[in-house]
């Protein structure tokens, strides 16, 4: 029988789709496991604000294809100290909340981490856009942005197309270029700027150049925020080969939205499994999936730890858009 009675679940930092999902996973997984959970409303500020709400079955009906966050988001600057950490800890302990489930990005983990240190069950779940979380293949909501960059640059195209024109369309991304390197890939892009691979913007100008000359009637210039700003990118190009492209960028946009099938698989299955290790026992874990396959990783590792950009698919990008 399991120590375990009691459980919370937040959400915290940028939102992104196929959170709900997650909440929803570790409610009901949680109830089928004959334990009582609680949502954290808006993150650790709520926490600390004591603003919890018993949660049943009807509360996690009919989110599973919402984006955003029922339990909302903020950031909490008092949770960045360690009086703020301790007094989250000693408001759980108070309410009998025996493990607590996590979902955002670095920071959410940060603070999950900070907890697990004193001596709360903690369990973290990768929510964010950008993909940046080690020790899993993918987070959640990272699909549903690529689908969101790649459906935009086909508009784009269609547009860019008919009037002879290029685009550069920058992108979420200060650490992390995988949207731009996912969407740029699956959208044919011309170029795609990320924060990792160093790049020559002239040449890519020269060459968009000698395409037009070819006959090409479009071009299009995927940009990470990270790399640098569209409309600086876009200066450059005009600067060094006389052609002016239209700047889109996308912005929070691509953190709305319904999620995708493959994001509320993911948040569904990321969260029964971490109910099913605070059941056991386990604390301090980020929880993952990696070649199909679940991880659970020390979440004091995963926030000492930068994932590693996929160099191969940017090399086959290259050859592609030649």
């Amino acid at each position: 029988m399991s120590a375990v009675k009691k459980i919370a679940v937040l959400t915290s930092g940028g939102d992104s789709q196929g959170m709900n999902a997650a909440v929803r996973a570790v409610v009901r997984s949680a109830l089928f496991r004959g334990l009582e959970v609680y949502g954290v409303q808006r993150g650790y500020q709520g926490l600390l604000n004591r603003d919890l709400r018993q949660m049943d079955l009807r509360s996690v009906g009919d989110i599973i294809q919402r984006g955003g966050t029922i339990l909302q988001t903020a950031r909490c600057k008092d949770f960045m100290t360690s009086e703020g950490q301790q007094r989250g800890a000693d408001i759980l302990r108070e309410l009998g909340i025996d493990g607590l489930v996590v979902i955002g990005g670095d920071g959410s983990y940060q603070g999950a981490n900070k907890l697990s240190k004193l001596g709360i069950k903690t369990m973290g779940l990768p929510g964010t856009i950008d993909n940046d979380i080690p020790f899993t293949d993918f987070t959640i909501g990272f699909d549903t942005a690529v689908s969101i960059v790649v459906d935009a640059i086909n508009k784009l195209r269609d547009t860019m197309t008919s009037h002879e024109r290029s685009s550069v369309v920058e992108v979420m991304g200060r650490h992390c270029g995988d949207i731009a390197l996912y969407a740029g890939l699956a959208s044919g892009a011309e170029a795609i700027l990320v924060p990792e691979v160093p790049f020559d913007v002239k040449e890519i100008s020269l060459r968009m150049k000698e395409n037009f000359q070819k006959g090409k009637r479009h071009g299009i210039v995927v940009v990470a925020e990270g790399a640098g700003g569209g409309e600086d990118v876009s200066r450059q190009i005009t600067e060094y080969s006389g052609i002016e492209p239209r700047v889109t960028v996308l912005g929070h946009i691509q953190r709305g939205g319904a999620p995708t099938h493959n994001d509320r698989i993911l948040a569904s299955r990321l969260g029964d499994y971490a109910v099913k290790r605070l059941i056991e026992g386990d604390s301090g874990k980020a929880i993952g999936i990696v070649n199909g396959e679940f991880v659970a990783t020390d979440i004091d590792k995963v926030v000492n730890t930068k994932k590693q950009f996929n160099l191969e698919m940017y090399e086959l990008a290259l050859r592609l858009s030649q």
